[in-house]
């Protein structure tokens, strides 16, 4: 299929300079971009358009082969001839010894580097979603000189070494080896007078406020894309992204497997004996949970609904309670005398109300009498 027109996918004349090429850019890109525009494949390929149309003419050089050539002037592919044997082994070595290879040297424009921050979240706020502000540190298009690295009401040259190739062909033997300029570092261009602001770089590190949305349902591990909210490019590059990578601290009485949550509940051993009514917490608030009679430890119950909501779907997730029967400590005298003649009881009934018991205790004397 062939490719739209690069200044009708931005909307700007032939002639457009790059302040108007950037303003445009950045007024599409806002347009298609996949945080305004979720599940819309075609919104996303029109990001991808938009980013590579803006790629070929915010840099002069590759601009100009568009501008005489179209697509087949700046399509890698798209190379007509065949190569000289120079021109192979230049290439080749140009590899090893760090040249970027091909006809037309190194492109200077590059994207900007993406960038990662940890958020550290809340079960409750990771289970049910929120809005959160972060503060990073990034570097940014230098604003006095436009990106450039050029000095305001100046402009860089073309470099008198590789002349503006960012790359220089040297002979050695019968090998001809290309490699990176080492004037302008692969660049194309020197500036003779920096911007003062960012001392030629073209960008400058400044901290920003982003407010981030986090779905509910997110897990430790999973990861949110901010697209261009990482560092600026160079030369008028695009942006890098920014990934926040969440992780959920530990909770006091949850623990999180998928979408089911656990937790252990204490019972008394009256309770778990003669059953009853106790009160469990849930992330919703508090909830009847009917305990049968003589229930054992470890017993686990099942409150259908009480779970997690994965981001990804799937579901209500259940919350799953462990019984655990605690033995009373600190008795009084009165106490444990109770406790003996019940205990007392108990053993006049040969193992009637204790089954686990008996079973184990059989087990064990018939272990002992085949040894």
């Amino acid at each position: 299929m062939s490719k739209r027109d690069f200044y009708e996918v931005l909307g700007v004349a032939k002639g457009s300079d790059k302040k108007e090429i950037k303003k445009a850019f950045r007024r599409m890109a806002m347009k298609y971009h996949p945080d305004r525009n979720p599940d819309d494949k075609a919104a996303e390929e029109s990001f991808k358009e938009v980013n590579e149309a803006y790629e070929i003419l915010v840099d002069e050089q590759k601009k100009a082969a568009y501008d005489q050539y179209g697509h087949a002037g700046v399509d890698p592919n798209a190379r007509g001839g065949g190569a000289g044997f120079g021109d192979v082994f230049g290439d080749m070595f140009g590899d090893i010894f760090g040249g970027a290879g091909g006809a037309g040297g190194r492109s200077s424009v590059q994207r900007g580097s993406d960038l990662r921050y940890t958020m550290d979240l809340d079960l409750e706020r990771a289970v049910r979603g929120t809005t959160k502000e972060i503060r990073i540190p990034t570097q940014v298009e230098c604003g006095p000189c436009d990106g450039s690295g050029a000095k305001p009401g100046t402009s860089s040259k073309s470099c008198g070494t590789c002349h503006g190739q960012g790359q220089v062909r040297m002979q050695q033997g019968f090998f001809s080896v290309q490699q990176t300029c080492p004037t302008c570092h692969g660049n194309g261009k020197v500036i003779s007078d920096p911007c003062g602001s960012c001392h030629g770089e073209g960008r400058v590190q400044e901290y920003k406020t982003l407010s981030v949305k986090i779905p509910a349902g997110v897990d430790t591990g999973d990861r949110i894309r901010l697209t261009g909210e990482g560092e600026a490019g160079v030369n008028g590059g695009p942006s890098g992204d920014l990934y926040v990578q969440v992780s959920v601290r530990e909770h006091k009485i949850f623990t999180r497997d998928g979408k089911n949550l656990y937790c252990e509940v204490p019972i008394s051993f009256t309770d778990a004996a003669l059953g009853g009514e106790i009160e469990v917490p849930t992330l919703d608030g508090r909830v009847k949970l009917k305990i049968p009679e003589g229930a054992q430890s470890g017993k686990m119950f099942r409150l259908r609904g009480k779970g997690v909501t994965q981001v990804r779907g799937g579901g209500q997730g259940d919350l799953m309670c462990r019984v655990a029967v605690e033995t009373p400590v600190h008795l009084s005298k009165e106490q444990k005398d109770l406790l003996r003649k019940f205990h007392d009881t108990l053993e006049a009934s040969k193992g009637k109300h204790s089954p686990k018991k008996s079973s184990w205790f059989d087990g064990v004397k018939s272990f002992f009498e085949d040894t």
